[in-house]
């Protein structure tokens, strides 16, 4: 016989559950209990139903041809269809790029991941609280406490673009933790981590990123900004409540999927290290990223268990993430199917 505490904590946790689906967009549940499709095509398809208006997808998979998908629009306005080849705005992918060229120059003597901001960049002591303890070592990990420039109000409706102009929105701004002892995702350590390989190398890092590399895996379509593409390469993104298109505007990297599946195989099978190197990346950053700027969100990750690197790419953004967690859903469909047709 069922006691009544027992028909308590069911309906505790039946009404729980109800709370919770009231409170998650029906669009993620459906997402989520649709059947799995066939294909990985179809999957993608079934993304632009639930209103993306781009998907891109890049599959390497060990001993198969990659694979290349798309479904939507490339330019919307212009009816043009998605194409996989398409540069897209990778955003915080391009941290992986950073965390290798750190990785190298630590290697090779030319920057220490012990050494502080204020022993590196010394004119940021008394702008910068706990210059003097935040190493390079805790702004690649995000365990800086430096506050995230990118946060700062209304920051996607005007961004900055220069280092002085990011800089000066967290300036003078308390730490939100103390250096080491929390973790928090900042973008302003990153803004940081470049400004100081650009000082070692007296030239933009890119061109070491180029040169250490794009150039040695043969990526021939990764760019430093929008200024070194043709604007038509480059798939138009959207962003929910924006009308306009915001491919124009300019937030670093573009690459191609492949271009980023090709690195990011690279980076976890360890081809793209020389000798020690391997060794202190996997000490300092991770081997999987994801971007978001407005209109872009970009996911790269290697599942082992596959051997294979999905590389995806949505162009529809909106102000509550709805979308990144829609996508997330997304991708772990794809990886669901790529593991089904793998079992016998």
């Amino acid at each position: 016989m069922t006691s009544r505490k027992t028909i308590i904590i069911r309906i505790l946790l039946f009404v729980g559950t109800a709370i919770s689906f009231f409170f998650v967009p029906w669009l993620l549940v459906k997402a989520w209990i649709l059947p799995l499709p066939d294909t990985v095509q179809e999957q993608l398809d079934e993304a632009i139903d639930h209103g993306f208006d781009g998907m891109v997808v890049y599959i390497d998979q060990g001993g198969q041809s990659p694979q290349y998908f798309a479904s939507g629009w490339h330019d919307r306005d212009a009816k043009i269809p998605a194409k996989p080849d398409a540069l897209f705005k990778i955003a915080s992918i391009s941290k992986l790029y950073d965390a290798v060229a750190v990785t190298k120059l630590v290697s090779a003597g030319r920057l220490s991941l012990d050494k502080s901001i204020a022993d590196y960049l010394p004119e940021l002591v008394g702008r910068i609280e706990n210059a003097d303890k935040i190493t390079l070592r805790l702004m690649i990990q995000h365990r800086s406490g430096i506050p995230n420039f990118t946060d700062t109000p209304n920051f996607w409706a005007a961004p900055t673009e220069t280092f002085e102009g990011s800089l000066a929105l967290i300036s003078g701004m308390p730490a939100n933790f103390e250096p080491g002892e929390d973790y928090e995702y900042c973008n302003t350590n990153y803004l940081l981590i470049n400004k100081i390989m650009d000082e070692e190398l007296s030239y933009i890092n890119f061109q070491f990123i180029k040169e250490e590399i794009l150039i040695p895996l043969g990526l021939k379509n990764t760019f430093n900004s929008l200024s070194e593409v043709n604007i038509d390469d480059v798939m138009s993104g959207y962003h929910v409540g924006y009308p306009h298109d915001l491919k124009t505007n300019d937030h670093g990297m573009h690459a191609t999927a492949e271009d980023v599946g090709t690195f990011l195989r690279a980076l976890n099978d360890g081809s793209l290290f020389g000798p020690g190197e391997q060794e202190i990346y996997a000490s300092i950053y991770e081997y999987k990223h994801g971007g978001w700027v407005p209109g872009y969100q970009s996911f790269a990750e290697y599942y082992e268990d596959l051997d294979a690197v999905v590389v995806a790419f949505y162009s529809t953004t909106d102000p509550d993430l709805y979308n990144w967690n829609l996508s997330e859903i997304i991708n772990s469909r794809i990886v669901k199917i790529l593991r089904r047709q793998k079992s016998p």
